[in-house]
């Protein structure tokens, strides 16, 4: 007689993959054939109230980060799944779908018809269906726990080094490479322009140190999110990265840009000379930043 294939689920949003996220899909350490991170493919936010949170990361780094933590992402219809008493949820979705041996969840986790399953129902359920469950609670960050929504916040406020700390990594984002207008190549400055997509957390305006990888190789570089306020005519928020060291063509390539630390605000400039002083001492600091941080690796 074949043994049962073991599967451990874990259940959440993940919408950020932050370090409360992370403790909730590592929290299990037994061996299993198979880890799922079970998700929704649009965020319960939208049927319950249309207004849907800014995403934190996007969908390929998310799944990057999950297979690197020995989990295959699957994704649920939550229109579909929000009908189904909490008992339906284990047996038609968890067990009969997806196999569940073990369960991992965060200690406000919800689920069923009108989110009337918490926790404390999940338990007996798995108690009485013989599957192992893993309950975590929240991680603290200076006296409140981490949350998307705080991440969020820090993001907006320009505080970087707070949202990093909370996310367990460098904020991150690997959007298109497109066409600017070339005015980086003039002043001396060659950058890669990227546009946010919809929904995704952006910054507050203004220059970060940063750091950017291509080619699996990782570069100084100064990033600017904004709508360049001395260019005229120019209005749609992008990111501006100027590349340390690296000269090429990467249009059309997903490139990942990191955020380590907010140097300045976004501001004007009286002229296109003004602009370039204040690029190259953006770059020197940039510079600084990224070598004391991480000393050797650059």
């Amino acid at each position: 007689m074949c043994e049962k294939k073991t599967v451990l689920v874990a259940l959440g949003t993940f919408d950020g993959l932050h370090l409360g996220h992370k403790k909730v899909l590592l929290s299990d350490t037994t061996e299993y054939d198979e880890r799922i991170a079970l998700m929704f493919a649009e965020h319960p936010q939208k049927t319950l109230s249309g207004a849907v949170p800014e995403k934190l990361i996007t969908d390929s780094k998310r799944a990057e980060i999950l297979n690197e933590w020995g989990y295959t992402p699957e994704f649920l219809d939550f229109s579909e799944i929000s009908k189904l008493s909490p008992e339906e949820f284990v047996d038609k979705i968890l067990i009969e779908k997806f196999n569940a041996t073990a369960l991992c969840c965060g200690f406000n986790y919800r689920f069923g018809k009108d989110a009337k399953g918490d926790v404390n129902l999940l338990k007996r359920l798995c108690a009485e269906r013989e599957i192992k469950l893993t309950v975590c609670q929240a991680i603290d960050f200076d006296g409140a726990p981490i949350s998307s929504t705080r991440i969020r916040e820090c993001l907006k406020k320009g505080d970087i080094r707070t949202a990093n700390k909370m996310l367990g990594r460098y904020f991150s984002y690997n959007f298109e490479v497109v066409h600017g207008d070339a005015r980086g190549r003039i002043l001396g400055s060659p950058t890669i322009n990227q546009f946010f997509s919809e929904n995704f957390t952006v910054a507050e305006y203004g220059v970060y140190a940063s750091f950017t990888i291509v080619n699996d190789k990782k570069y100084i570089s100064v990033t600017n999110i904004g709508v360049r306020p001395t260019i005229e005519g120019v209005s749609e928020k992008r990111s501006e990265t100027n590349i340390v060291g690296f000269d090429g063509d990467l249009y059309g390539q997903d490139i990942e840009v990191f955020l380590v630390e907010k140097l300045r605000g976004e501001r004007a400039f009286n002229s296109l000379d003004e602009l370039s002083e204040s690029i190259s001492a953006d770059r020197k600091k940039s510079m600084e930043i990224i070598k004391k941080e991480f000393q050797n690796e650059f």
